[in-house]
């Protein structure tokens, strides 16, 4: 089987767009890949992380991961810091990668903005240390939203700069897998913008942890508008925050938007709300339930990290340690 790497920062609890995005996508990789799963704090740390929360992060996202399905004994799961190969590598890509390159990466341009002068080097320098997660474990397929894509470009140039610098056929190239129909979960209160869990309001998003009645009065209070739903997907199109409840739906429900409209066109709000409340209910609300159960036990949760870092560490350390070797480094 091929081996995937994939990762997800712990700042924030995760939400739908997460669920929805990565980590359903995650649980059903498992089935006909070997999957390495990380937590990336290296990378939260990118931008300012109160300590003590971004521990308790750590902890509430291995929890959730384990409650919607991610097989931490058949598969791997563990916390980036832990496994030192990361920043090792990292640092030889550091020397590798070139200052053109990491010039056209758009994200770091998006995060900083104006003000990009007072930003952390670790987030210009963020995608060598994506690269060397990857790279650390020889992973061939990388599961990414499109706003990674580059960034695993940046990756397989990378790749191929080291194998022809010192003349072996070492890393890989990668492929990213894109999945076709990912839903694009926006905000609940502004159907333009994307659902964040860094949006100050939580009422713009259904997080991981939330329960049924949180859930139900979260969709009650959603941003919509005036009309009915249409009989057909074009009628959504203007519409960004009906489209967006309607996605919401299909996502979870397996269905396409035209068949969601099919069963409820003509439709308002109030009774599609009540329809979509049970919808995400029934995928959520067992998520949070098993993530509050596993938060009770603190050491389990340490010890599924503890103990996945070790496997992670088994396949990265050679690899790492060959590649120090290469470059030219006492061993």
């Amino acid at each position: 089987m091929q081996r995937i790497f994939s990762g997800i920062q712990p700042s924030g609890i995760p939400q739908l767009g997460n669920y929805l995005g990565a980590i359903r996508n995650w649980v059903n990789l498992q089935a006909n890949h070997e999957c390495v799963f990380c937590l990336v704090d290296m990378h939260a740390i990118t931008v300012w992380q109160e300590p003590a929360k971004l521990r308790s992060q750590t902890l509430t996202q291995t929890a959730i991961l384990l409650a919607a399905g991610i097989d931490a004994q058949k598969h791997i799961l563990f916390n980036q810091s832990a496994v030192s190969a990361h920043a090792r590598l990292a640092w030889i890509f550091n020397c590798v990668s070139r200052l053109g390159w990491l010039n056209r990466m758009t994200q770091f341009k998006d995060k900083a903005g104006k003000d990009r002068e007072n930003h952390s080097a670790g987030l210009y320098v963020y995608p060598n240390l994506m690269a060397a997660d990857i790279l650390a474990y020889k992973a061939t397929r990388v599961p990414v939203g499109e706003d990674q894509k580059q960034h695993l470009e940046l990756t397989n140039d990378i790749a191929q700069k080291f194998n022809h610098d010192y003349g072996v056929e070492f890393f890989p190239q990668v492929e990213a897998l894109i999945p076709p129909a990912a839903a694009r979960v926006m905000s609940l209160r502004d159907g333009t913008k994307k659902m964040s869990k860094s949006d100050p309001s939580a009422q713009s998003r259904i997080e991981m942890t939330d329960d049924a009645d949180t859930i139900a009065l979260k969709i009650r209070r959603a941003k919509t508008d005036t009309d009915t739903l249409p009989s057909e997907v074009e009628g959504l199109e203007g519409r960004p925050e009906a489209k967006n409840l309607v996605t919401i739906y299909a996502a979870l429900a397996d269905m396409s938007l035209a068949e969601v409209l099919a069963q409820h066109q003509g439709q308002g709000f109030g009774p599609f709300k009540q329809a979509l409340t049970e919808v995400v209910v029934g995928a959520i609300a067992p998520i949070a339930q098993e993530t509050q159960r596993l938060m009770q036990n603190e050491d389990h949760l340490v010890s599924v990290l503890r103990s996945g870092a070790l496997r992670a560490q088994a396949i990265a350390e050679p690899i790492v340690t060959e590649a120090e070797k290469l470059v030219g480094f006492v061993k």
